[in-house]
């Protein structure tokens, strides 16, 4: 029996996370749950799964659940309710899918206090990668991957050392405008770049996925993961979504992951490492799904590739740069005051006018992120 806190329990990942929980009442503890908004799915799990403790965002409602559930759990609120959770003493593992910046400061208080970390929030590598790691190895606990294509990647590696690795591929389905041609991306709406072709996300990530800039994002996180430099990762598109991602070895040899895409899949494997555990949710018919088939990516369609790899090969706080920027100009699509074009130019020009900073701290990244939201939420008032 695992002890889990899940951070982000309503969100798309989190409700995933609860459905393997429901699947192995036997192997899996929900301890800690916390949300964001909604506090009525919120109470529900609780009720459900009757968790030590919860938290949410907003005192308010963390006051209406105290009164709901009475004595039952505990309940915390804001961003120390989560690091309340991400420390509770009988946790063994935290999974993290809270979406944006909220949640590195709960990761590095679970590795503080000596918890392995299931990560399914891109932006907690992505910004503070070489410190999550540095502290991880510190206190000798585990960083698994909660995204299907790390996951793969860890499955193929099975700690083989990284000098071992030729290149990491991450697979992309392409996203909702693979064969859209290029002069048309200025007239995309929010309403087609909501239509995944392979997943359902939540909102943030699937725009993120239309402008591939969740796979530059992905990279970034996979060279620190799995300890590679940037120019070892590489990207392939694969409409099919059925290979998860590959390795290649320094002998020719390729092993790559492949299941019918079910987000339950790397999730379980995360909380059960370094088992498996026998389920049904998961069934892949290989007769059934045809061809496979492997591209590569369009650059000039998807400049986000690029910009990733550039922050990824400065270093510092760049890549917190190209994540805070990109945030705002999701926000701002999403709100229509751009275009969708525009997103990856807005991250651009953002990181143009940087001046990276080499000596990373936890302080001078979340610096970082405040300046980098505040310069791109000044060129959407330019360009919106």
């Amino acid at each position: 029996m695992k002890n889990v806190v899940l951070l982000g329990s309503t969100g798309s990942i989190g409700t995933s996370t609860v459905k393997v929980a429901e699947d192995l009442p036997d192997r899996i503890r929900l301890l800690g749950l916390a949300a964001g908004n909604n506090s009525e799915l919120l109470l529900r799990q609780t009720v459900r799964h009757r968790p030590a403790a919860i938290a949410i965002q907003s005192p308010d409602k963390a006051k209406e659940l105290r009164s709901a559930l009475g004595c039952s759990a505990e309940v915390f609120d804001g961003s120390e309710g989560l690091i309340r959770l991400a420390t509770l003493p009988e946790a063994d593992i935290v999974l993290i899918a809270i979406v944006g910046t909220a949640g590195l400061q709960p990761a590095l208080a679970a590795i503080g206090a000596g918890k392995d970390i299931a990560v399914a929030s891109k932006e907690i590598l992505v910004m503070a990668g070489e410190i999550v790691m540095r502290e991880a190895r510190k206190h000798e606990v585990r960083v698994l991957a909660v995204d299907s294509e790390h996951s793969a990647i860890f499955q193929c590696l099975e700690d083989k050392p990284p000098d071992s690795v030729r290149r990491l591929w991450l697979t992309a389905s392409g996203g909702p405008f693979r064969q859209t041609p290029r002069d048309r991306f200025a007239t995309i709406t929010v309403e087609q770049a909501l239509k995944h072709p392979s997943w359902v996300m939540g909102r943030k990530i699937t725009i993120d996925s239309a402008t591939l800039f969740n796979k530059g994002l992905e990279m970034i996180e996979a060279r620190w993961l799995f300890d590679v430099g940037i120019e070892r990762v590489g990207v392939l598109v694969h409409p099919q979504s059925v290979v998860h991602s590959m390795v290649e070895f320094v002998d020719g040899s390729i092993l790559a992951q492949m299941s019918t895409p079910d987000m339950c899949l790397p999730i379980q494997y995360a909380l059960t490492y370094p088992e498996r555990v026998a389920s049904e949710r998961v069934r892949t018919h290989f007769a059934g799904l045809g061809a496979l088939t492997f591209e590569d990516p369009d650059l000039e369609k998807f400049p986000a590739l690029n910009l990733a790899r550039r922050a990824a090969e400065a270093g510092g706080t760049l890549p917190a740069v190209l994540n805070a920027a990109n945030e705002v100009a999701v926000e701002a699509f999403c709100g229509r005051r751009i275009r969708f074009d525009q997103i990856s130019s807005l991250v651009a020009e953002t990181m143009k006018v940087h001046e990276t900073n080499a000596g990373l701290t936890l302080e001078s990244i979340l610096a970082a992120d405040r300046w980098a939201r505040d310069t791109a939420l000044r060129l959407v008032e330019t360009v919106g």
